[in-house]
């Protein structure tokens, strides 16, 4: 009943808007604790962390007082999950939620932020596709794909100085 009433009034599912936080978010606190962390893959413990170390803005109450969380909320836990994923630590992601609350004369340190974050995600992406290639001919070696200057497959051995040197 209460999924027909919010497709009805035009609303998204709680998964909806976390996977796809797109738009100017409804400010209705309507998700529940359990819903959000369904769909952020977050604990309840972690949620009510990031309430505490103020990356989420103080959460709305039920009459209960069971916490309600809109749909602007998690939009910002999207963001932060990207962020994570990206290797930001929580202090950057701290300063980045400060720089928000004081406005746009922040977008300048905003920016900044985030390019020197994008420069290491650049960064580890080098490093990974180097790794990747290392596995990749690894792999090659071990399945007999790699040949010798007379295209005879390389027989892998127990213990090599090549590998030592290209591991």
């Amino acid at each position: 009943m209460a999924t027909t009433a919010r497709a009805q009034a035009g609303l998204r599912s709680c998964t909806e808007v976390f996977n796809r936080p797109v738009g100017d978010p409804d400010r209705t606190a309507r998700h529940t604790i359990s819903e959000v962390s369904a769909a952020s893959g977050l604990t309840a413990h972690t949620l009510r962390w990031y309430e505490r170390i103020g990356l989420l803005d103080p959460v709305d109450r039920a009459v209960g007082g069971q916490r309600r969380y809109s749909d602007g909320d998690l939009h910002r836990l999207a963001f932060l999950g990207r962020l994570r994923l990206t290797g930001m630590s929580v202090a950057d992601m701290l300063k980045y939620v400060d720089m928000v609350r004081r406005g746009e004369q922040t977008y300048v340190e905003r920016r900044q932020l985030l390019e020197a974050q994008r420069e290491e995600v650049r960064q580890k992406i080098v490093d990974l596709q180097a790794t990747l290639s290392v596995l990749d001919y690894k792999i090659d070696l071990y399945a007999g794909k790699i040949v010798d200057a007379a295209g005879t497959p390389v027989q892998c051995q127990y213990y090599r100085v090549e590998e030592e040197q290209s591991a």
